[in-house]
């Protein structure tokens, strides 16, 4: 890829290879660790299933669980197995490998139907176009950590109230984030859900840190996603912005939950996800 950091790039590595029946490849874009993003192989276990539903039965809910550390430098099958197909409702489930699983992942489809229709109202915040632009780094960080910090994605992400990375102060286990991608994206509503479940594993595991001020530059911190849900609501477009609301409600064991709720710029809840999560504060870990 010229630049794996652009929109086009991010699409096509969604997008995924068919090598077989119900059997898929994937590539990796190295966000700048060596390990696979969560949000990526989310988002290509989701076009996997998807790959064996019809069009007209789109996903309402998916469930996934990371089982292992994923190498961006190698290519991941996924296989679907196809669990169910009723009358309103289809189940696939999708694991993905690198020689042994690295993720496996539940998703449930449902023919589009009318029914009751209410929903929680979206937080009063300042709209994208009112925020200040992100602050600079301070001097003297190592040049690898400002390259990553500053890489060009292709999600452009603006913080209601952002956390200092290297001074943080204790707050609630709460951020508000609006979310787009840089460039239009096709008129595609499956390719806008995988972006989306792409999109979602962003500030989500890392706001349950605020109220410890500690951030995930902290030394001696480990972050691990250790499962992921999302369910789709309503129809959206990722390239216009939406408002991604987290909260943190617990945190223990060495482990913490977060939760998130996705708007549209009127205030539509489009989307619903959660997340537990490892923090562990030494170095290395034992899963």
């Amino acid at each position: 890829m010229a630049d794996p950091f652009d929109t086009p790039a991010l699409v096509a590595s969604l997008t995924l290879e068919e090598t077989g029946p119900d059997r898929f490849v994937g590539r990796s874009v190295d966000l700048g660790w060596g390990s696979i993003f969560g949000g990526q192989v989310l988002a290509q276990a989701l076009d996997a299933a998807e790959r064996t539903v019809p069009a007209e039965r789109p996903v309402h809910a998916m469930h996934a669980w990371f089982l292992r550390r994923g190498d961006a430098r190698a290519p991941v099958t996924l296989e679907v197995e196809r669990v169910r197909d009723g009358g309103s409702f289809t189940t696939r489930r999708v694991r993905a490998s690198q020689g042994a699983p690295i993720f496996e992942a539940s998703c449930s489809f449902q023919t589009v139907e009318p029914g009751l229709d209410h929903q929680a109202a979206a937080p009063d915040v300042p709209g994208p176009d009112d925020l200040p632009p992100p602050r600079p780094y301070p001097p003297g960080l190592p040049a690898a950590l400002v390259q990553r910090l500053s890489a060009r994605t292709p999600i452009e992400m603006r913080v209601v109230d952002p956390v200092d990375l290297f001074r943080p102060e204790r707050r609630p286990a709460a951020r508000r984030v609006w979310i787009r991608t840089t460039e239009p994206i096709a008129d595609d509503p499956a390719l806008h859900r995988r972006l989306l479940a792409y999109t979602s594993d962003f500030h989500f595991l890392t706001t349950s840190l605020q109220p410890h001020a500690v951030t995930w530059l902290t030394p001696g911190l480990h972050l691990a996603s250790l499962d992921h849900s999302i369910w789709f609501h309503r129809s959206f477009r990722l390239d216009d912005w939406l408002l991604y609301d987290v909260d943190g409600p617990s945190a223990a064991g060495g482990r913490a939950l977060v939760q998130g709720r996705v708007y549209d710029r009127t205030g539509r809840l489009v989307a619903l996800t959660a997340q537990e999560g490892l923090i562990r504060q030494t170095l290395g870990s034992n899963r």
